[in-house]
């Protein structure tokens, strides 16, 4: 392999394993903050407990996602040098605006919440778990409008063979990197609400704190039941921006090839990207692929065969992510309607409990897979038509990469083997208990 393989083996890595984290901190910290409201407006203890409970994971989970997204950002400057050069201008303003507002406002009231439970009112303390959140969030907003310029880059020039920021507005408020935001955000919250209601089956299967992981559960099963459906909605709406500005991605997505007006989506297709074709395609659906794409049955969808081979993305790999994630997106919402209706007899249903037990990974896996979607049908640009991925990477040897490929890996499984098990203890462990105070009378 040549270090432009290695290098993008090694971001991939690194990208994927930051992203373990990153969901569960933007999704965990709201669930929490509206926890701690509950406990402000009521004073019901068990709020308290739960939001003392839930924030430990949620600072194991955020001490890793800190640590590996520090590393991600270096090899900007190591191993896509190139690409920083290039449009720096644009790109590290964008990073540089999420550090020094967004992740700085995020970890200074993260440590006053950690520290301030005994020290603030139960009111300033609420802010400042609300601060944490909305900081989460807006780091994400900034850390998104950058891949959305990647994805579809307005607002620059050309000038001194570098791309040069000319309408910094244009950038931020451009359709396509919202697009992204919305649905990444909502696959976050998803994933928060299948590991609470994860968490809080394994202890109800026990019978343990359950009035408490009822409570953890319905909370987390409303929060993903939202989101799981707004995820479907706001997919179709981003698929139809796909469409209108990476028609090569959205040909990949759905492994069609020849041009056709009243497009057709198939029950199976099995891709035989070599030969240019579909091995098998079963049950064609006439117009399915053409409304959803650009809301007009009769609409004309360009197929991969009138784009040059070289301009085209790997097919086979973003053809089954996009199936995988799609099919993940209906199943949240079949589960999450199910537990709907079983919310009031939980405890009567261990099958649906174990269930949710072991498809904590599942919101995971589809996060994912988006981002095989999302990056790889970019291919083979890093700026969408503007620079492609090979005149990006740094004049390094790959012997270089391949060494640090390797440390990456290593310590990488270190890492994510030690955050598992600190964060698998704590939630067996369950919350603190319940102090009663002790009354005159009792003394």
């Amino acid at each position: 392999m040549d270090a432009l393989w290695l290098s993008r083996l090694q971001f991939a890595a690194a990208t994927f394993f930051h992203f373990i984290f990153v969901p569960l901190t933007l999704g965990l910290s709201l669930l929490i903050a509206i926890m701690e409201t509950k406990y402000v407006r009521t004073g019901d203890e068990e709020y308290k407990r739960m939001a003392r409970f839930w924030g430990k994971l949620f600072i194991i989970n955020f001490a890793v996602g800190v640590v590996t997204g520090i590393t991600l950002e270096f090899q900007f400057g190591t191993n896509w040098s190139r690409y920083s050069k290039y449009v720096g201008d644009i790109f590290g303003s964008l990073l540089a605006i999420e550090a020094t507002v967004a992740f700085f406002l995020e970890s200074t009231f993260l440590a006053v919440w950690i520290f301030g439970w005994n020290r603030l009112s139960p009111k300033l303390h609420c802010l400042a778990i609300w601060l944490v959140a909305g900081a989460s969030n807006l780091s994400a907003l900034w850390i998104l409008i950058a891949n959305g310029w990647m994805q579809h880059p307005v607002g620059y020039t050309l000038r001194g063979g570098r791309a040069e920021l000319t309408d910094f507005i244009a950038i931020i408020t451009q359709p396509f990197s919202w697009q992204i935001f919305f649905h990444t955000i909502s696959g976050a919250y998803i994933v928060a609400g299948f590991f609470v209601m994860g968490v809080s089956a394994y202890h109800l299967l026990r019978r343990h704190e359950v009035a408490f992981f009822t409570k953890s559960f319905r909370l987390g099963l409303v929060f993903a039941l939202i989101f799981s459906a707004g995820e479907v909605f706001q997919g179709h709406i981003h698929g139809g921006e796909v469409a209108k500005i990476q028609p090569t991605k959205l040909a990949a997505m759905e492994s069609f090839w020849e041009t056709k007006a009243n497009a057709p989506m198939y029950l199976l297709v099995v891709p035989d990207e070599k030969n240019e074709r579909n091995a098998i395609e079963f049950g064609p659906l006439p117009g399915v692929l053409s409304m959803l794409a650009y809301h007009s049955p009769t609409a004309t969808v360009k197929g991969l065969k009138d784009f040059p081979p070289e301009d085209r993305p790997p097919v086979t790999l973003t053809f089954l992510a996009f199936r995988l994630m799609v099919g993940l997106g209906f199943l949240f919402v079949l589960l999450t309607v199910w537990g709907w209706l079983k919310r009031d007899r939980l405890l009567d249903n261990p099958g649906y409990l174990k269930l949710m037990l072991y498809a904590i990974p599942l919101p995971y896996i589809a996060l994912q897979a988006g981002w095989i979607v999302t990056e790889v049908g970019r291919q083979p640009w890093i700026v969408y038509g503007l620079m492609r991925t090979k005149d990006a990477v740094s004049p390094i040897a790959a012997s270089q990469v391949g060494i640090s490929l390797a440390a990456f890996v290593l310590v990488y499984s270190l890492l994510g083997a030690a955050a598992f098990y600190l964060m698998t203890k704590v939630a067996k462990q369950g919350p603190e208990p319940l102090t009663v105070p002790v009354t005159a009378e009792e003394v």
